[in-house]
């Protein structure tokens, strides 16, 4: 099982893979990232993603409750990812559901032209189930 360290060098193995970051979305800290930052410096990076991460997880329009009443009343379908596109690349986070601490994501940026999403998003998801935070 992958720490941290090993789960961003992993990440950066993907195709078109420009940098990785694994943040602390309640805080905003970075707990440890790869390759190039997106905006600038990774912490700056960090904090962007992680208000991006807020709004996705906190509201309702993105968590409402599944049709035909397959949630328990106020409980919504947790949000798994999201996908940011550019004109040059692919910003995919992937929220990392743990038990005791449920602030954490995956946040992967990709190359447009080198990238694959499709094969990122299932990537990503088995290193956010298989992440051990040591």
């Amino acid at each position: 099982m992958p720490g941290i360290d090993e789960c961003l060098l992993e990440a950066m193995t993907l195709p078109g893979a420009r940098g990785a970051a694994v943040v602390d979305w309640a805080s905003g800290l970075a707990l440890g990232a790869v390759g190039d930052p997106a905006g600038g410096d990774h912490e700056t990076t960090a904090a962007e993603t992680a208000e991006l991460a807020r709004v996705a997880a906190e509201h309702t329009a993105f968590t409402a409750p599944c049709p035909g009443g397959a949630g328990k009343p106020d409980e919504g379908d947790p949000v798994e990812d999201l996908v940011v596109t550019t004109r040059t690349g692919y910003h995919l986070l992937r929220f990392v559901e743990r038990v005791l601490d449920d602030s954490l994501l995956i946040h992967l940026w990709l190359d447009r032209d080198d990238g694959n999403l499709a094969l990122a998003r299932i990537r990503l998801r088995d290193l956010a189930e298989r992440l051990v935070l040591a």
